[in-house]
């Protein structure tokens, strides 16, 4: 017998006053817009600031900590330059900024609840923010980002799984539009920290990705009274053995399959990502050197080549949740598939976003001259068409099919896969300096494609593990 949530009763699927789905989605994705804007706005400067300015020679020294990171660093991959050294730090911080959520999980799920560790997490990131303005200070900046990150992403994306009762269709849909409010960040947030950070000071920048998370978390304690009611936790049972909230439901045969199945896909997803990833390590590195950046007589920032990737990737969200409610809608004879064949079927798409880069790499191995903007917009529609079908309904996946009381915990175990596609991402965007274009970019097509065949077969072999109880016992 499965025991159910004392929440369920909690989420009606009459609840449809967002676009269809409960008011907290609103507020929820409206706070994890202001969240990304800053997290972005953060990232869309950090690269081109480390390896343009503060790691520079002068410049270097200035940074608390700095020799020992770096010994570490180059006793593992040997003398790095300016760029290659930003390159690494800049993926080593994005890669970690998806393993801490595991820690937030467990600490939301064990001690604090999802709200308090969500709070906690915005607090720590706008330290973070407002840190960066002081060159000294950019490991402890950079460590309280990470801190508050783990407390903040993972929770925040299991109060959107929590909202829908297990068998509510409404939440793979509920992830994308989820995804959406990311995307107007994206759009915005190089537009804003970027263009301050490069015409204005760096320090500009990032002291407005401060300010947007501080938004995030006034806009995030205004909407608490919609948010899914906080499950119990161990602690509080501890505190309390009298409660009357029913007990977690022991794992099972089941459920340890899905926690091990979950995990082992882990490395199949970080495959997925490379390609997507690229585009904000390796990508603007790449186009200040060769692409002709001039619109007209407007210089255009580098930083605003991820404000096009977001505004494509926006449009392709949208267009991927309409197919698919056109696809699946009664009637049609069409069954809307699992979120395993979506993702293969997304990473066969978005292994051509480097695969096209191939064109204007050898175009430049040949002695052309500068490639034009363009290609940003034929990378960014192809990669973002297949990227709307990996990053959200992944979260949907891992959100559905963790055993009950592990969702925070698995959430983040999801994220792992960003911690190593971003590390891995770091290490593969050092090789721009030591292998032609056009190789490097077929090596990331590869990849993503690798991930597309890998996750395809845990699909035809393993598929039955992960689909909801109601499938699996229907197919047993």
């Amino acid at each position: 017998m499965t025991l159910a949530s004392p929440s369920d009763a909690a989420r009606p699927a009459h609840d449809r006053a967002f676009l269809g789905h409960p008011a907290g989605l609103g507020w929820l994705s409206f706070c994890e817009l202001w969240e990304r804007f800053s997290y972005y706005g953060m990232q869309a400067l950090l690269v081109l600031y480390l390896s343009n300015y503060l790691f520079l020679p002068q410049n270097i020294g200035h940074v608390a900590g700095m020799d020992a990171l770096r010994a570490a660093i180059e006793n593992v991959t040997g003398p790095r330059s300016p760029q290659q050294l930003a390159s690494v730090v800049f993926g080593l911080y994005v890669g970690l900024v998806y393993l801490t959520p595991i820690f937030g999980g467990l600490l939301a799920d064990r001690v604090l609840g999802r709200t308090k560790t969500v709070v906690l997490g915005a607090l720590l990131m706008a330290a973070g923010h407002f840190l960066m303005a002081f060159e000294t200070a950019l490991l402890p900046a950079l460590g309280c980002l990470l801190l508050g990150v783990g407390c903040f992403k993972g929770n925040i994306a299991a109060q959107v799984g929590d909202l829908y009762a297990p068998g509510d269709k409404r939440r793979a849909s509920a992830f994308q539009i989820f995804m959406l409010a990311v995307q107007i960040a994206v759009i915005a947030a190089p537009i804003v920290c970027g263009t301050l950070g490069e015409r204005v000071g760096w320090h500009w920048g990032f002291g407005s990705a401060g300010v947007g998370m501080l938004i995030g978390l006034v806009v995030y304690l205004a909407g608490r009274r919609h948010l899914p009611p906080e499950a119990p936790r161990r602690a509080a049972a501890d505190a309390a053995p009298d409660t009357a909230a029913l007990p977690r439901p022991p794992l099972g045969r089941r459920g340890v399959m899905q926690v091990a199945l979950l995990i082992a896909v882990i490395p199949l997803l970080m495959l997925s990502i490379v390609g997507n990833q690229q585009f904000n390590n390796a990508y603007p590195l790449w186009s200040q050197q060769h692409m002709d950046m001039r619109v007209g007589s407007f210089e255009v920032p580098v930083t605003w080549l991820q404000a096009v990737d977001a505004t494509v990737s926006f449009l392709t969200m949208l267009g991927s949740i309409a197919f698919w409610r056109w696809w699946g809608q009664p009637g049609s004879g069409r069954r809307e598939p699992d979120e395993l064949t979506k993702m293969a079927l997304g990473c066969f798409v978005a292994c051509g976003a480097p695969a096209l880069l191939l064109i204007p790499a050898f175009a430049l191995e040949g002695g052309g001259g500068k490639i034009s903007i363009l290609w940003t917009f034929a990378y960014t529609l192809v990669n973002d068409i297949g990227f709307a079908n990996i990053m959200p309904v992944g979260i949907a996946l891992y959100s559905r099919a963790a055993p009950r009381g592990l969702q925070g915990v698995m959430i983040g175990i999801y994220y792992l896969h960003l911690f190593l596609g971003n590390t891995f991402v770091g290490w593969l965007a050092g090789l721009l300096e030591v292998m032609p274009g056009s190789q490097f970019w077929a090596l990331h097509a590869a990849l993503v494609l690798a991930g597309g065949v890998g996750l395809l077969a845990v699909k035809l072999v393993f598929g039955r593990v992960l689909a909801p109880e109601a499938d699996a016992a229907a197919h047993a």
